[in-house]
C-alpha cells in the first residue's frame, strides 16, 4: 500500500531498516537522518493559532480543508521529511456516537464515564462511513504531499479506555487498572470494542494514502509488564492487524514504557518509538538489536541555549546510529511554548546542513 511516491524516501527507508542511498547523505557525507517530531502540526506554529481562531479542536479535526492545511504547515516551515496527520484520538470515539469535548487547558472530558458492563454495552461500532471527513482530509494532504509521507495515528486501545473510564484525563489511571483486574471480562469487552474503533479509524487513513501508520499508547507507562502483556497487548494486537494487510510500516510509541519495548514490538509493530528516558543505543540493545527505532530528543531541552540542544541532538543521532533504522523525533510532542526556528534548526542538523543559524535556505 506504501505509495510509490514515497516508497523511496528516507523515512520510509529507515522504518524499512534498508540501507541509505548516496542522496540520504548531507554535504560532508555525513548520513542524512530522516526527522518529524510528534504534535507538530500545531501547537507552536503562529500560523497555525491564527487559523484555528474561533474553531474548536474537534471541529477543526473534521473539517477536511482546515485539517489537511494544519498537517501541512510544519513540512513547509520545518523541511520535516513527514507530515503527521492533524486530528486527535478520540475523534474515531466522538464519530462512534461517545459524547466527548476536548476542554482548553484540561483535554477530552466525557460526559458519561464507562465504567460498568452495562456502559460498554451501550457503546456502538464505528461506521466505516462516518469517516468520510477523515479520509477526504488525508485525500487533500497525501495530494499536496507528493513524495513526503504522511503518518496516520490513532490512539491505543488502553490509553483510549483509561480516557473512558476516567472520564478524562488522569495522572495514575487508577480507575481504568481497578476495573481491569476487579472486573476482566467488561475490561476485555471495552478493550476490544476500543481496538476495533481506533483499528477502524488507522486503516481508513491508510487506505486514504497515509504511507506509515503510528499506534499512540500515552498512558501505558502507568502498567507493569505483567499487565500489559496479560490484559492490554491481546487488544494492541487487535488494533493494529486491522492493517496488518495494507503493507505500511507501523510505529508503536508510549511514554514511560522503558520496560514495555519489547512487549509493544511484539503487538505487531514495526518501529518502536522510544520516549527521552531510555538512550537509543539501549533501547537498541533491550529489543536485540533487529527493531528501527524513533526518537528521543527530550523535548525539555528545547527552550535549553542552543549549544546544549545541539550537543543533545548530536547524542541521541549517534545512538540510534546503532539500531538498523533510525527517525529523529522527540520523546513526546513539541511544547506549545516551542520556538518554532529552533525545530528548524534540528532539521538541518540532522540533514547533515553546515549553517544552523540563518534563515532556512529554500528547497
Amino acid at each position: 500500500m506504501t505509495d510509490a511516491r514515497t516508497a523511496n524516501s528516507a523515512l520510509v527507508r529507515a522504518f524499512r531498516s534498508l540501507p541509505s542511498r548516496d542522496e540520504d547523505h548531507g554535504p560532508d557525507g555525513a548520513r542524512r537522518v530522516p526527522v518529524w517530531f510528534m504534535r507538530q502540526a500545531g501547537r507552536s506554529l503562529p500560523e497555525y493559532r491564527e487559523l484555528r481562531t474561533g474553531v474548536t479542536m474537534l471541529a477543526s479535526c473534521l473539517e477536511p480543508e482546515l485539517a489537511s492545511e494544519i498537517t501541512l504547515q510544519p513540512v513547509r516551515r520545518h523541511g520535516v521529511d513527514a507530515g503527521i496527520f492533524f486530528s486527535d484520538i478520540v475523534v474515531p470515539l466522538l464519530l462512534a456516537g461517545v459524547d466527548v469535548d476536548i476542554v482548553p487547558g484540561t483535554g477530552p472530558v466525557f460526559a458519561e464515564p464507562v465504567r460498568t458492563a452495562g456502559d460498554v454495552a451501550r457503546l456502538r461500532p464505528l461506521e466505516v462511513e462516518a469517516l468520510d471527513p477523515v479520509v477526504e482530509a488525508v485525500r487533500l494532504t497525501v495530494e499536496a504531499l507528493g513524495s513526503t509521507p504522511l503518518i496516520g495515528f490513532a490512539g491505543a486501545p488502553f490509553t483510549l479506555a483509561s480516557y473512558l473510564v476516567e472520564g478524562g484525563p488522569s495522572k495514575d489511571q487508577l480507575r481504568a487498572r481497578t476495573l481491569m483486574h476487579a472486573e476482566p471480562e467488561t475490561w476485555r469487552a471495552l478493550m476490544d470494542w476500543a481496538a476495533d474503533v481506533t483499528g477502524t479509524f488507522l486503516r481508513a487513513q491508510v487506505l486514504a494514502g497515509a504511507s506509515a501508520a503510528q499506534l499512540f499508547d500515552s498512558w501505558a507507562g502507568s502498567l507493569s509488564l505483567a499487565d500489559y502483556q496479560a490484559h492490554v497487548a491481546p487488544a494492541s494486537a487487535r488494533a493494529l492487524s486491522h492493517v496488518r494487510d495494507l503493507d505500511v510500516p507501523v510505529v508503536h510509541f508510549g511514554t514511560g514504557t522503558s520496560e514495555l519495548l519489547a512487549a509493544m514490538r511484539d503487538v505487531g509493530a514495526d518501529v518502536v518509538g522510544v520516549d527521552h528516558r531510555l538512550p537509543l543505543d539501549e533501547a537498541n540493545r533491550r529489543l536485540g538489536g533487529r527493531t528501527p527505532l524513533q526518537g528521543n530528543i527530550d523535548p525539555a531541552l528545547l527552550g535549553a541555549p542552543w549549544p546544549v540542544l545541539e550537543a543533545h541532538v548530536r547524542d541521541v543521532i549517534a545512538r540510534g546510529a546503532s539500531a538498523p533504522g533510525h527517525v529523529l523525533n522527540l520523546g513526546h510532542g513539541v511544547p506549545p511554548t516551542t520556538d518554532p526556528d529552533v525545530l528548524t534548526r534540528i532539521v538541518r542538523l540532522a540533514h547533515g546542513e553546515t549553517d544552523l543559524h540563518g534563515e532556512p535556505e529554500e528547497s
